[in-house]
């Protein structure tokens, strides 16, 4: 693949399931031979987001001159959905084989697959993503909340919608039960924000021990007045976490709100993934296209010997996945710290961004966005032309 930088092929896998070839003979390498190794590598990966390579989606790539042993080689793309997870990974390979740092910058220029202009604010959501379930209890306003906090960690400019209008949770899992928004003029309400995650609810409007007791077409309307009189700022993604079932809001959303896609979330269970054939059906009759499933409570792995057991069944997801003609986005375990930090307002992904729980939000939050622009690019006529920088 390398010519002369490469013997006997031997490979690493990276976070992204791709493979990088790393018998690399490094001694004597020029400027001009580490130029070529980390050009080609990229030319030649493949994985899940990138299966033309990565070079098929950039609209940019440049490497600086080459430093030094004891300063990082840098590297520059232009990308148009966050993967610097992915990305890290495959320097720390180009680094072990090259024997010297190597630093990816990215700069995102996010496509719109269906952008939402706010008329008031003058601000641009760029995808508004659903992430809904058929059932509730299966750890849908968790999952939401990580994800959105795994694509800041990986770059993107993230807030998220509490759409549960009778049972509002993003407060609690945000750890803002006691704030109140402020108003822009009497007109807008600026959104609360949380490790940079731009958040609105219901349940920042009313007191939490209060139940709302409305009938579906005020809670439509709610659910529309909080999307649309909240001064959100740029986004690249918009999370819509939704109640569970296939009600008034949900209609609302797909009949009103120019949703990019919608995302199921389920257990392995047979109960849970009866409603969530349910909710695919539903997203599939109002024409929002589904991404795939995303498998919670998949196993339980025992802190002493790290056994897998599967409480909820086996394969669940998988098999929904495929009698739809949709993807396994990923699968999550049933971990006391996920339901810890849930319970705090805290995230392993705010404390821990590289651990074992961030890199499986992470990687399912790459997952979303790279099938958002393989699968949906340029398959709107809403979607606007995109400027490309040399």
């Amino acid at each position: 693949m390398f010519g002369k930088f490469f013997s006997n092929k031997s490979s690493q896998k990276t976070q992204g399931s791709g493979e990088i070839n790393t018998n690399v003979h490094v001694s004597d390498l020029t400027a001009t031979d580490k130029t070529q190794v980390i050009t080609e590598t990229l030319k030649d990966y493949r994985s899940e987001n990138f299966p033309q390579g990565i070079f098929a989606v950039s609209s940019h790539f440049h490497i600086n001159a080459i430093p030094k042993q004891s300063k990082a080689i840098t590297v520059e793309f232009i990308l148009p959905f966050p993967c610097q997870g992915e990305l890290d990974d495959i320097a720390v390979i180009l680094a072990d084989t090259l024997k010297q740092s190597v630093e990816f910058c990215v700069q995102l220029n996010v496509k719109a697959v269906r952008s939402f202009s706010l008329g008031n604010s003058g601000n641009n959501i760029k995808n508004i993503i659903a992430i809904a379930s058929g059932k509730g209890g299966v750890g849908k306003s968790t999952t939401t909340v990580n994800l959105a906090y795994a694509l800041i960690a990986e770059g993107a400019k993230v807030g998220i919608l509490d759409a549960d209008i009778y049972g509002p949770s993003i407060p609690t899992l945000l750890g803002l039960q006691n704030a109140k928004p402020s108003s822009t003029a009497g007109k807008l309400m600026t959104p609360l924000t949380a490790h940079g995650l731009s958040a609105m609810s219901i349940g920042f409007l009313v007191d939490e021990n209060d139940a709302t007791v409305w009938r579906g077409p005020m809670a439509s309307g709610a659910f529309n007045q909080l999307l649309t009189e909240t001064a959100w700022p740029e986004l690249d993604y918009l999370l819509i976490d939704m109640p569970p079932g296939t009600g008034d809001i949900q209609l609302t959303l797909a009949q009103k709100v120019p949703v990019a896609a919608a995302v199921i979330v389920t257990t392995p269970q047979d109960m849970a993934l009866i409603d969530a054939a349910k909710g695919i059906t539903m997203f599939d009759k109002v024409k929002v296209p589904v991404l795939g499933i995303i498998e919670n409570m998949s196993y339980h792995l025992c802190d002493n010997c790290a056994h897998k057991s599967y409480i909820f069944g086996e394969e669940g997801g998988l098999q929904i996945a495929q009698s739809k003609q949709t993807q396994l986005l990923g699968q999550l375990p049933l971990n006391m710290n996920i339901r810890q930090d849930a319970d705090f307002g805290q995230s392993d992904i705010i404390e821990n961004s590289t651990g074992d729980i961030a890199h499986l939000y992470r990687r399912i939050a790459r997952n979303i966005v790279g099938q958002l622009f393989l699968q949906l690019d340029n398959a709107s006529p809403l979607t606007p032309t995109v400027e490309i920088i040399d």
